[in-house]
């Protein structure tokens, strides 16, 4: 059985309206939260060979598909990845850390983008089905 070891991290700076002082606690999996001054932003790294490269050579853009086409498919996604993760004598080691990933955030059009098409990979790479598509 082949064995990708790879990391999803999302590095998510929340604003507020005080002084720029820097907060930071540490997360399981190496994900960290930073608190900044008047800014929002969240970031998806991924720890996998042939990501950026798999990333690259889409045919088409972000803007293809809408930010809610990519979410919606996120969601399902995440939801079948933690499941999966939790199960590791069912689903073997694969799935080695659980997704923080909340439906009521808008993380953005590129880290939805970015996301959906790192299952893709995954799935393509792996040879397994997360979801059964249409």
């Amino acid at each position: 059985m082949k064995t990708i070891i790879f990391i999803i991290m999302l590095s998510m700076v929340f604003s507020l309206n005080s002084s720029p002082q820097k907060k930071t606690k540490p997360l399981k999996n190496k994900a960290k939260i930073t608190q900044l001054n008047d800014s929002v932003e969240y970031e998806l790294l991924v720890f996998d060979a042939g990501f950026e490269t798999y990333l690259a050579k889409l045919p088409y853009s972000k803007d293809f598909y809408s930010n809610d086409y990519y979410k919606s498919w996120n969601i399902r996604y995440v939801a079948e990845w933690n499941a999966r993760a939790v199960n590791p004598i069912r689903y073997g080691n694969l799935y080695e850390n659980q997704l923080d990933y909340q439906a009521d955030i808008d993380y953005g059009l590129e880290l939805n983008f970015k996301l959906y098409h790192y299952f893709q990979f995954f799935e393509k790479e792996n040879g397994v089905t997360l979801l059964k598509r249409k």
